[in-house]
């Protein structure tokens, strides 16, 4: 049987949140129940779902959008168009924290409830409806333990735990199941030479609308100043962006080649998360094993 899955996404600044998008509605092991919107313009973040929902023909999956928040760059305006979220056919939330609550509380089996950006609609949840912990579970790609970014060998204060520090506070010291893939782990993560043209000489709609807002953000990610040396590394004839959310998807259903850890996690005021006996019990993905089976499942999903 699938697994039931909600999942919240700041899709629409950074792409590797289009690429998680298009990995979950092809993976048979997950069944997407409800995508919820946050941080920013929440709306224009829906919009952008609800178009890649349309080209992958699942309008049978809801959209709910979450709380708005300050605004950011809109890196794939390119691609949306004038896509408006009332296009869509399928079901559209207004309240995307009471679909949250609602969708775990009334499903038949225990959902996972993956996280892609800041937690603010998860931490909104909690105080709407505590009693979702009886039947979710947690998957985020949060935090930095032992490797920063671009694999560098110490911690730091990774985006999405900043962005809401108190909110990632109280998600991790709820009383579920948590599970993340901190950038130990997801932080270089990228299809790359024969993987990535295998995913780019595919056929499928989806896969190609990936791509498109995969070049498109490398141009439009120029204007992002904190992404414009790492973007200026890159070759997007040759390789994906940094997909740190796909490792997400990933662990909702397998851990084969992940190391993992239970360890306490404490998430200080300011946004870092540290090793620390005081923490709460999170379940990491430290370290790669073997990475073969992640990038191989990646590639067959999206080719």
């Amino acid at each position: 049987m699938p697994i039931p899955v909600i999942l919240d996404t700041d899709i629409g600044l950074d792409v590797d949140d289009v690429w998680a998008l298009a990995y979950l509605l092809q993976c048979p092991e997950l069944e997407v129940k409800l995508i919820t919107t946050c941080t920013g313009d929440t709306t224009y973040r829906a919009a952008l779902v609800a178009k890649m929902l349309e080209v992958a023909g699942r309008t049978d999956i809801p959209i709910g959008i979450g709380l708005a928040g300050e605004a950011s760059l809109k890196t794939h305006s390119e691609w949306l168009g004038d896509y408006q979220l009332a296009d869509y056919p399928g079901l559209v939330h207004a309240d995307g924290i009471s679909a949250i609550a609602d969708t775990i509380l009334t499903s038949e089996e225990a959902v996972t409830l993956i996280a892609i950006g800041p937690l603010t609609n998860v931490a909104a949840a909690l105080d709407h409806a505590p009693a979702i912990v009886e039947n979710a579970k947690f998957v985020g790609m949060h935090g930095s333990l032992r490797v920063g970014y671009v694999g560098l060998a110490k911690a730091m204060r990774e985006f999405n735990v900043v962005q809401d520090a108190p909110a990632c506070q109280k998600v991790f010291a709820a009383s579920w199941s948590k599970t993340i893939t901190p950038l130990d782990t997801c932080g270089m993560a990228a299809l790359k030479d024969d993987q990535y043209k295998q995913v780019a000489a595919s056929k499928s709609r989806l896969t190609q609308a990936v791509l498109q807002n995969h070049h498109n953000w490398f141009k439009a990610a120029l204007d992002w100043p904190v992404m414009v040396d790492l973007v200026k590394s890159m070759n997007p004839e040759e390789q994906s962006s940094i997909l740190y959310d796909c490792v997400a998807v990933y662990l909702a259903f397998s851990e084969e080649g992940v190391g993992m850890e239970d360890l306490h996690v404490l998430v200080t005021d300011d946004g870092k998360t540290l090793i620390d006996e005081q923490g709460h019990l999170v379940r990491c993905a430290t370290h790669w094993l073997d990475d073969k089976a992640f990038y191989q499942n990646l590639c067959a999903r999206l080719s």
